[in-house]
C-alpha cells in the first residue's frame, strides 16, 4: 500500500506569518526521502495555504507521483491542465471550512464533474473523487469516468467502531468491482491507520496533518517511516 503524503500544513505555517519558510517544497522533497510514495497538496480557491507557485515547483522535483487536491474552479482547472500533475483529485470545498468536511456529492456536481474529468483524462491526468465510503456513490464515480476513487475515513477516524469500518472495507471492494483504483484518507494518524491499512483493496492512503504535527516534534524522516511502520504492521 502506498503512503501519499500531504504537505499542505508545512504551507499553513509559512502563510500564517506572510513569510518564504518553511517551504512545502522542501518538505516534500524530504518525505519522498523518507520513503513517501506520493505528494499531495491541495490548492484551494482562497489560497490559504498551497499556491502556484508550489504546485509548479512541486511538478519539476517529486520523483513519486504528484497528486493535486482542487475543486472545480475554472482557473484552477486550467492552471492543472497547464502543470500536468499526474493525478487531480476532486474534492468538495466550502470557504468557511476548517478541512475538507466530506466527499463530494456526485449527484448534485455529475455535469460539472464528467466535464472536468475528461478534460484532465484527454490531458493526460489521471482523476480521483474523494467521495463518502457509500455504494451509489461508487457507482455514480464509475459512471462519470474517474479513474479512482478516495474514500473519506472521517467518520471513522472521529469514531473507529465497527459499523463505520465495515462501510470503508464494503465501499473498497465495491470500488474493485467497478474497476476502479481505491484510495482513501481523511483524519488517519498513527493510533487509527493500522486497520484501514490491512484494507487490501486500497491501493493508496493519502496523510497530511498527523504527519507534519508529528514532523514538528520528531522531524519529517522519522514521521513518514513511523507511518510506513504502522500501515504495514497494523495496529
Amino acid at each position: 500500500m502506498r503512503l501519499g503524503v500531504n504537505i499542505d500544513h508545512v504551507a499553513t505555517i509559512r502563510e500564517v506569518r506572510g513569510t518564504n519558510y518553511p517551504d512545502p517544497v522542501e518538505a516534500a522533497i524530504l518525505a519522498e526521502s523518507a520513503g513517501a510514495d506520493g505528494i499531495t497538496a491541495h490548492i484551494r480557491i482562497d489560497r490559504r495555504h498551497i499556491n502556484e507557485r508550489d504546485i509548479m515547483l512541486l511538478r519539476e522535483v517529486v520523483k513519486t507521483h504528484l497528486n493535486v487536491e482542487a475543486s472545480f474552479d475554472k482557473e484552477i482547472q486550467n492552471f492543472l491542465l497547464e502543470v500536468k500533475p499526474d493525478w487531480v483529485c476532486f474534492v468538495p470545498e466550502r470557504e468557511e471550512e476548517l478541512t475538507t468536511e466530506g466527499g463530494l456529492n456526485l449527484k448534485a456536481v455529475s455535469k460539472d464533474l464528467e466535464r472536468a474529468t475528461t478534460k484532465l483524462k484527454d490531458s493526460g491526468i489521471m482523476v480521483t473523487f474523494f467521495i463518502e465510503p457509500e455504494v451509489k456513490m461508487i457507482e455514480i464515480a464509475s459512471n462519470l469516468g474517474t479513474c479512482a476513487i478516495e474514500l473519506n475515513t472521517g467518520k471513522y477516524s472521529e469514531n473507529p467502531i465497527e459499523k463505520n469500518y465495515k462501510k470503508i472495507e464494503e465501499a473498497a471492494q465495491v470500488g474493485i468491482a467497478r474497476g476502479l483504483e481505491v484510495h482513501a484518507g481523511h483524519g488517519l494518524n498513527l493510533y487509527n491507520v493500522g486497520k484501514i491499512a490491512m484494507i487490501e483493496e486500497i491501493s493508496e492512503l493519502n496523510i497530511g496533518h498527523a504527519i507534519i504535527a508529528r514532523a514538528i516534534i520528531v522531524g519529517m524522516e522519522r514521521a513518514v517511516s513511523e507511518m510506513k511502520e504502522r500501515m504495514l504492521f497494523g495496529e
